[in-house]
C-alpha cells in the first residue's frame, strides 16, 4: 500500500483513496466493505473510529461517494444525488453522525425558507421550513383546510414516532430482539401497510392540497397510489425544519470519511469490481475481484444493494437458505430517471436563481400522468424536478467563478432503453443520442417555461438516461432508490443481518431512500458487525425509548 506515517498512535497509509489497478491491495484486512456509497463509507468509518478496524472499500466506479460524488465536465461541477438534505443542524441525530463519519470536515449551508416550490400547472404553492411557517403558508392558499392540514401533521408525528424502532430494533442483542421487535415494529406497520392515497384522501379533502402535500413523491419515486405511507413520512418529516446543501459540495463527503477511513489504516479502493463473496463453510470470509484477486477479512459488509448481493455475489444455494431471495421475488426495483445537466457562463446570482427546488407538474390527474408516460415516452411529461446547486453552495464562485449550474430530473423507465441494453457508455450510436436530444429539448422546454430568463444561454448540456445510472452503480433496472417503497417492501423487512455469518447488508435497502436513509443503513451495518459496543451507542444517542424497552426485557 505504499509509505505510511504515525497519526494518534494508529496506522495511517501514505493516500487512502487509491486505484485498484495501480496499487492493489494486501489480501488481509479487519473489514471489507463492498461499494462506496454512503451506507458503505458510513459503515468503514464507524467500524474504524468506534471497532479499531482496518477497513477496506471497493468501489467499481472511478470515482468514490455514489450519490454522493458528483459530475465533471467541461469546466462544471453537478451534484449526481444530494440536491438537498434535512436535519443536519448541530441539534439533530443525523448532523453528529455526519460530524462522526466525516471528522467534522461538512459543513452545511442553510437553503432558503422555500426548500420546495410545488408547481400545479399555473399555480405554484410554497413549502417553507419549520412547522408553524409550513402550516401558515399552506393556510395561506388553502384558508378553509387549516383543521385538514393540522390532522395530517398529527399524522405524520404519528408514523414518525414508530419508525425509529422498526430499523433501530435490529441492533439489540439477538435475545432482546426476539422480545422487543413486536413491540416496536407493530404500530409501524400498520402505517407503513397504508398506501399515501389510502392513508391522506380521507383525511385531505381538497384534492388541490392532496396534491401539494404529495408533491415530493419525486423523492422516494412513487405516486401516491403506490407508495407507503411510511416512506412519505420520512421524507415530509426529513425537511419540515428546512433543507441544506454541503458547503463545498457534496464530494466533501467522502473526502470527510476517507480521512477517518485512513486514520484507522483503511483505504478506498476505486475501479475496484468484486465478483463474489467468499465462503468458507457457511461463513463470509472475504471477496473474490473481477481479476480473481481474492481479499479476506472477519467482517465483509456490501453495499451493492439487496439483489445484487443475492443474486450475482452469493452462490445460488446460499443466497435462498436466507430466505431473502424469495422475499425479492415480490419486491421489484424504484424509479429510474433521466437527469439533465446544464452550465451557464452566468453565475446564479446574475441569471436570477436561489437555491428553492421547483417541482413542476403538468396539468391534469398525476397518476394517468404518469402512467402513460411510462408506457410511452413521446406523452406529456408529468413531472420534472429543477434543481439549481450552484445558487446552494456558497464556495461555487470561488470554485468555478462566473459560472452557474441546473439539474433537471424527470422519470423514466429502462424499457425505453431496450434497443440499447447491449452497448457500451459513450458507444451507443446515434440513434441513442438523437433519442436524448429530442428529449433534452423537452426538457428544456419545462425549464424555460418556469425561468424564461435562462432561455438562449445554456452554455452546455448532457443527458444521463437509466443506462447511465446501471453503467455507473451496477443497479439493472436503473433505479436510483433502491428497491421500490411499497407497503410490501416493508413488509417484507430487509436487514443488516444477512442471514450469511460474517455478511451484513448496508445502504438504503435496509433502511429508506435517499441519502439519509441509506446513511443509517451504514449505521445499521457497522452496528451489527461491532454488536454491543455501537449498538449501546446508537441507542442512547438515536432511540432511548427503545433503549429503554430493551433494559425492561
Amino acid at each position: 500500500m505504499g509509505g505510511a506515517s504515525r497519526r494518534r498512535n494508529v496506522y495511517v497509509p501514505a493516500m487512502t483513496r487509491l486505484s485498484y489497478k495501480q496499487h492493489p491491495p494486501d489480501g488481509d484486512w479487519d473489514a471489507i466493505v463492498i461499494g462506496s456509497g454512503i451506507g458503505g463509507l458510513c459503515a468503514a468509518a464507524l467500524l474504524s473510529r468506534y471497532g479499531n478496524k482496518r477497513v477496506c472499500v471497493l468501489e467499481r466506479h472511478s470515482v468514490a461517494g455514489g450519490y454522493t460524488h458528483v459530475f465533471k465536465r467541461r469546466g462544471y461541477e453537478w451534484d449526481v444525488g444530494i440536491h438537498y438534505i434535512g436535519e443536519v443542524d448541530e441539534k439533530s441525530v443525523m448532523g453528529h453522525l455526519f460530524d462522526v463519519i466525516t471528522d467534522g470536515q461538512i459543513k452545511w449551508e442553510t437553503m432558503p425558507a422555500c426548500y420546495d416550490r410545488i408547481v400545479l400547472g399555473d399555480r405554484s404553492f410554497d413549502l417553507v421550513a419549520g412547522r408553524k411557517n409550513f402550516v401558515e403558508s399552506l393556510v395561506r392558499d388553502f384558508p378553509d383546510s387549516r383543521e385538514d392540514i393540522e390532522a395530517y401533521l398529527a399524522l405524520m408525528d404519528k408514523v414518525s414516532k414508530a419508525t425509529p424502532g422498526y430499523f433501530a430494533y435490529q441492533l439489540l442483542p439477538i435475545g432482546v430482539r426476539q422480545v422487543v421487535a413486536p413491540l416496536v415494529t407493530r404500530k409501524f406497520r400498520q402505517f407503513s401497510d397504508q398506501t399515501v392515497e389510502e392513508a391522506l384522501r380521507p383525511i385531505i379533502k381538497d384534492p388541490v392540497l392532496f396534491d401539494v402535500l404529495t408533491g415530493q413523491c419525486g423523492d422516494y419515486g412513487l405516486t401516491p397510489r403506490e407508495a407507503s405511507l411510511a416512506v412519505h413520512t420520512m421524507v415530509v418529516m426529513h425537511y419540515i425544519e428546512g433543507a441544506y446543501y454541503p458547503v463545498g459540495g457534496p464530494a466533501t463527503i467522502a473526502d470527510g470519511t476517507e480521512t477517518v477511513i485512513g486514520e484507522g489504516g483503511g483505504a478506498i479502493y476505486t475501479n475496484a469490481e468484486v465478483s463474489e463473496i467468499l465462503l468458507e463453510g457457511k461463513r463470509a470470509v472475504g471477496v473474490r475481484m473481477a481479476d480473481g484477486k481474492e481479499l479476506r477479512a472477519k467482517i465483509v459488509i456490501s453495499d451493492a444493494g439487496v439483489p445484487a448481493t443475492y443474486r450475482k455475489l452469493l452462490p445460488k444455494d446460499v443466497a435462498e437458505k436466507t430466505g431473502v431471495p424469495a422475499k425479492l421475488r415480490g419486491i421489484g426495483p424504484s424509479a429510474a430517471h433521466l437527469c439533465l445537466h446544464l452550465g451557464f457562463t452566468e453565475t446564479a446570482e446574475e441569471l436570477g436563481l436561489d437555491g428553492t427546488n421547483i417541482w413542476a407538474y403538468a396539468p391534469g390527474d398525476r397518476e394517468e400522468n404518469f402512467a402513460r408516460f411510462a408506457a410511452d415516452s413521446k406523452t406529456t411529461i408529468p413531472f420534472a424536478y429543477l434543481s439549481f446547486p450552484s445558487a446552494k453552495d456558497p464556495t461555487f464562485q470561488e470554485r468555478y467563478p462566473g459560472k452557474a449550474t441546473i439539474e433537471i430530473i424527470i422519470p423514466a423507465q429502462m424499457e425505453w432503453f431496450e434497443e440499447w441494453a447491449d452497448t457500451k457508455w459513450k458507444k451507443r450510436g446515434d440513434a441513442y443520442e438523437a433519442w436524448k436530444a429530442a428529449m433534452s429539448e423537452r426538457m428544456l422546454e419545462i425549464l424555460f417555461a418556469h425561468c424564461p430568463q435562462l432561455e438562449g444561454k445554456v452554455d452546455y448540456q448532457e443527458l444521463s438516461t437509466p443506462l447511465s445510472t446501471r453503467h455507473f452503480t451496477g443497479h439493472e433496472a436503473g433505479e436510483m432508490y433502491g428497491l421500490t417503497h411499497t407497503p410490501e417492501r416493508f413488509r417484507a423487512g430487509f436487514r443488516a443481518r444477512s442471514g450469511v455469518p460474517g455478511l451484513f447488508l448496508a445502504g438504503a435497502d435496509v433502511s429508506s431512500c435517499g441519502v439519509a436513509g441509506a446513511l443509517f443503513g451504514g449505521v445499521l451495518a457497522a452496528g451489527a458487525a461491532l454488536e454491543g459496543k455501537l449498538a449501546g451507542l446508537i441507542l442512547r444517542h438515536i432511540t432511548p425509548g427503545l433503549a429503554a424497552k430493551a433494559e425492561e426485557a
